[in-house]
Protein backbone atom coordinates (compact mmCIF):
# COMPACT_ATOMS: atom_id res chain seq x y z
CA UNK A 1 0.00 0.00 0.00
CA UNK A 2 1.17 3.45 -0.46
CA UNK A 3 1.83 5.93 1.96
CA UNK A 4 0.06 8.58 -0.17
CA UNK A 5 -1.20 9.40 -3.30
CA UNK A 6 -3.62 12.25 -4.89
CA UNK A 7 -6.73 10.96 -6.25
CA UNK A 8 -10.67 13.17 -6.06
CA UNK A 9 -12.99 13.13 -2.80
CA UNK A 10 -15.47 11.90 -5.56
CA UNK A 11 -17.37 11.78 -8.96
CA UNK A 12 -18.47 15.45 -9.74
CA UNK A 13 -18.92 16.99 -13.48
CA UNK A 14 -18.29 20.78 -14.57
CA UNK A 15 -19.42 22.18 -17.82
CA UNK A 16 -16.94 24.10 -19.91
CA UNK A 17 -18.21 26.45 -23.41
CA UNK A 18 -15.68 26.90 -26.06
CA UNK A 19 -16.38 28.07 -29.25
CA UNK A 20 -20.19 27.51 -29.35
CA UNK A 21 -19.27 23.32 -28.33
CA UNK A 22 -20.18 22.03 -24.63
CA UNK A 23 -17.55 20.43 -22.88
CA UNK A 24 -18.89 18.41 -19.87
CA UNK A 25 -15.93 17.03 -17.76
CA UNK A 26 -17.03 13.92 -15.52
CA UNK A 27 -14.88 12.40 -13.06
CA UNK A 28 -15.71 9.39 -10.51
CA UNK A 29 -12.60 7.85 -7.84
CA UNK A 30 -12.29 3.73 -9.33
CA UNK A 31 -10.46 0.98 -7.62
CA UNK A 32 -11.27 -1.39 -10.76
CA UNK A 33 -11.00 -1.38 -14.11
CA UNK A 34 -14.72 -2.89 -14.49
CA UNK A 35 -15.78 0.14 -12.27
CA UNK A 36 -14.17 2.38 -14.33
CA UNK A 37 -15.39 0.85 -17.66
CA UNK A 38 -18.84 0.95 -15.80
CA UNK A 39 -18.41 4.78 -15.36
CA UNK A 40 -17.92 5.31 -19.14
CA UNK A 41 -20.61 3.34 -19.96
CA UNK A 42 -23.19 5.27 -18.00
CA UNK A 43 -21.77 8.76 -18.92
CA UNK A 44 -22.54 7.16 -22.38
CA UNK A 45 -26.05 6.25 -21.63
CA UNK A 46 -26.76 9.69 -20.13
CA UNK A 47 -25.50 11.66 -23.08
CA UNK A 48 -26.61 9.36 -25.93
CA UNK A 49 -26.75 12.19 -28.49
CA UNK A 50 -23.39 13.76 -27.76
CA UNK A 51 -21.31 14.00 -30.45
CA UNK A 52 -18.43 12.51 -28.45
CA UNK A 53 -17.96 11.19 -24.80
CA UNK A 54 -14.33 10.52 -25.01
CA UNK A 55 -12.29 9.44 -22.23
CA UNK A 56 -9.40 8.26 -19.86
CA UNK A 57 -8.03 6.15 -16.45
CA UNK A 58 -5.76 5.32 -14.55
CA UNK A 59 -5.51 2.64 -11.89
CA UNK A 60 -2.86 0.90 -9.64
CA UNK A 61 -0.10 1.69 -7.16
CA UNK A 62 2.45 2.00 -9.95
CA UNK A 63 -0.12 3.31 -12.98
CA UNK A 64 0.13 -0.05 -14.32
CA UNK A 65 -3.38 0.30 -16.01
CA UNK A 66 -3.68 3.40 -18.10
CA UNK A 67 -6.55 3.41 -20.93
CA UNK A 68 -8.11 6.32 -23.51
CA UNK A 69 -10.25 6.40 -26.15
CA UNK A 70 -11.03 9.43 -28.43
CA UNK A 71 -14.87 8.33 -29.25
CA UNK A 72 -14.29 9.66 -33.39
CA UNK A 73 -12.10 12.07 -32.33
CA UNK A 74 -9.38 12.76 -34.50
CA UNK A 75 -6.50 10.35 -32.93
CA UNK A 76 -4.61 11.55 -30.25
CA UNK A 77 -6.78 14.73 -29.99
CA UNK A 78 -9.11 13.06 -27.21
CA UNK A 79 -8.41 10.92 -24.73
CA UNK A 80 -4.73 11.17 -24.74
CA UNK A 81 -5.00 14.90 -23.57
CA UNK A 82 -7.34 13.70 -21.04
CA UNK A 83 -4.98 10.75 -19.51
CA UNK A 84 -2.26 12.91 -19.60
CA UNK A 85 -4.12 15.47 -17.16
CA UNK A 86 -4.72 12.61 -14.71
CA UNK A 87 -0.64 12.29 -14.97
CA UNK A 88 0.67 15.99 -14.58
CA UNK A 89 -1.73 16.23 -11.63
CA UNK A 90 -0.69 12.92 -9.93
CA UNK A 91 -3.77 11.44 -9.63
CA UNK A 92 -4.54 7.84 -9.29
CA UNK A 93 -7.27 5.58 -9.30
CA UNK A 94 -9.56 7.58 -11.54
CA UNK A 95 -11.61 7.70 -14.45
CA UNK A 96 -12.49 10.57 -16.48
CA UNK A 97 -14.89 11.23 -19.16
CA UNK A 98 -15.48 14.28 -21.43
CA UNK A 99 -18.71 14.92 -23.36
CA UNK A 100 -18.72 17.04 -26.29
CA UNK A 101 -22.11 19.05 -28.17
CA UNK A 102 -20.47 20.20 -31.34
CA UNK A 103 -21.23 23.75 -31.14
CA UNK A 104 -20.36 24.57 -35.49
CA UNK A 105 -17.41 25.57 -35.25
CA UNK A 106 -14.19 23.52 -35.81
CA UNK A 107 -11.52 23.53 -33.41
CA UNK A 108 -8.59 22.05 -35.38
CA UNK A 109 -6.29 19.84 -33.96
CA UNK A 110 -4.56 22.02 -31.24
CA UNK A 111 -7.99 23.39 -30.65
CA UNK A 112 -9.53 19.82 -29.45
CA UNK A 113 -6.63 18.91 -27.67
CA UNK A 114 -6.72 22.09 -25.71
CA UNK A 115 -10.75 22.05 -25.27
CA UNK A 116 -10.32 18.13 -23.71
CA UNK A 117 -7.39 19.06 -21.66
CA UNK A 118 -9.13 22.17 -20.31
CA UNK A 119 -12.89 19.79 -19.90
CA UNK A 120 -9.92 17.71 -17.40
CA UNK A 121 -9.33 19.78 -15.19
CA UNK A 122 -12.81 21.06 -14.83
CA UNK A 123 -13.83 17.33 -13.79
CA UNK A 124 -11.24 17.17 -11.39
CA UNK A 125 -11.88 20.08 -10.04
CA UNK A 126 -15.75 19.38 -9.64
CA UNK A 127 -14.09 15.84 -8.16
CA UNK A 128 -12.04 17.86 -5.59
CA UNK A 129 -8.81 17.03 -5.61
CA UNK A 130 -7.14 15.40 -2.29
CA UNK A 131 -3.89 13.46 -0.79
CA UNK A 132 -5.02 10.26 1.23
CA UNK A 133 -1.90 9.16 3.87
CA UNK A 134 -1.61 5.86 4.98
CA UNK A 135 -2.31 5.30 8.72
CA UNK A 136 -1.86 2.14 11.30
CA UNK A 137 -3.95 1.54 13.75
CA UNK A 138 -2.20 0.90 17.49
CA UNK A 139 -4.82 0.00 20.05
CA UNK A 140 -3.37 1.44 23.28
CA UNK A 141 -4.77 -0.29 26.68
CA UNK A 142 -3.33 0.83 29.54
CA UNK A 143 -4.60 2.42 33.45
CA UNK A 144 -6.64 5.13 33.64
CA UNK A 145 -4.03 7.09 36.01
CA UNK A 146 -2.45 7.40 32.47
CA UNK A 147 -5.25 8.18 30.44
CA UNK A 148 -4.69 12.50 30.85
CA UNK A 149 -1.17 12.39 30.12
CA UNK A 150 -1.19 10.38 27.26
CA UNK A 151 -4.50 11.89 26.09
CA UNK A 152 -2.62 15.19 26.21
CA UNK A 153 0.70 14.33 24.18
CA UNK A 154 -1.48 13.07 21.56
CA UNK A 155 -3.01 16.33 21.32
CA UNK A 156 -0.08 17.68 20.86
CA UNK A 157 1.64 15.58 18.94
CA UNK A 158 -0.97 16.03 16.74
CA UNK A 159 -1.37 12.05 16.12
CA UNK A 160 -4.66 11.12 15.01
CA UNK A 161 -6.90 8.92 17.60
CA UNK A 162 -10.10 6.90 17.13
CA UNK A 163 -12.98 5.58 19.71
CA UNK A 164 -11.92 5.29 23.10
CA UNK A 165 -13.18 1.52 25.46
CA UNK A 166 -13.58 2.11 29.12
CA UNK A 167 -12.98 -1.46 30.79
CA UNK A 168 -11.07 -2.55 33.90
CA UNK A 169 -8.36 -0.86 31.67
CA UNK A 170 -8.84 1.92 29.10
CA UNK A 171 -8.18 1.28 25.51
CA UNK A 172 -7.14 3.85 23.22
CA UNK A 173 -7.11 3.63 19.31
CA UNK A 174 -4.19 5.62 18.00
CA UNK A 175 -3.74 6.62 14.47
CA UNK A 176 -0.38 7.71 13.53
CA UNK A 177 1.08 7.45 10.41
CA UNK A 178 2.12 4.27 9.18
CA UNK A 179 5.40 5.19 8.07
CA UNK A 180 6.00 6.36 11.79
CA UNK A 181 4.64 2.95 13.29
CA UNK A 182 7.93 2.41 14.78
CA UNK A 183 8.75 5.58 16.60
CA UNK A 184 4.96 5.45 18.21
CA UNK A 185 5.71 2.58 19.40
CA UNK A 186 8.78 3.31 21.15
CA UNK A 187 7.36 6.99 22.13
CA UNK A 188 4.34 5.61 24.13
CA UNK A 189 6.38 2.59 25.44
CA UNK A 190 8.76 5.50 26.64
CA UNK A 191 5.91 7.42 27.96
CA UNK A 192 3.97 5.07 30.11
CA UNK A 193 7.40 3.87 31.17
CA UNK A 194 6.36 0.55 29.94
CA UNK A 195 2.76 0.25 31.20
CA UNK A 196 0.94 0.61 28.19
CA UNK A 197 -0.05 -2.87 26.00
CA UNK A 198 -0.08 -2.15 22.37
CA UNK A 199 -1.75 -4.07 19.82
CA UNK A 200 -1.64 -3.52 15.93
CA UNK A 201 -4.77 -3.32 13.59
CA UNK A 202 -5.52 -2.28 9.98
CA UNK A 203 -3.78 0.04 7.87
CA UNK A 204 -6.25 2.84 6.73
CA UNK A 205 -6.12 5.55 4.66
CA UNK A 206 -7.23 8.95 5.99
CA UNK A 207 -7.86 12.38 4.03
CA UNK A 208 -4.81 14.79 4.23
CA UNK A 209 -5.62 18.07 6.85
CA UNK A 210 -9.01 16.19 8.06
Amino acid sequence: MLERYRTVRGAGEKEIVIKKSRFIGHIKPVQHEEEAIAFIEEIKKRHWNATHNCSAYMLGERDEIQKQSDDGEPSGTAGKPILEVIRNQGLKDVAIVVTRYFGGIMLGAGGLIRAYTDGAVAAIEAGEAITRVLHREIFVELDYTWLGKVENELRSRGIRTGTTAFADKVTLLCLPLNAETETFRNWMIDLTQGQAVLTEGDKVYFIEGE
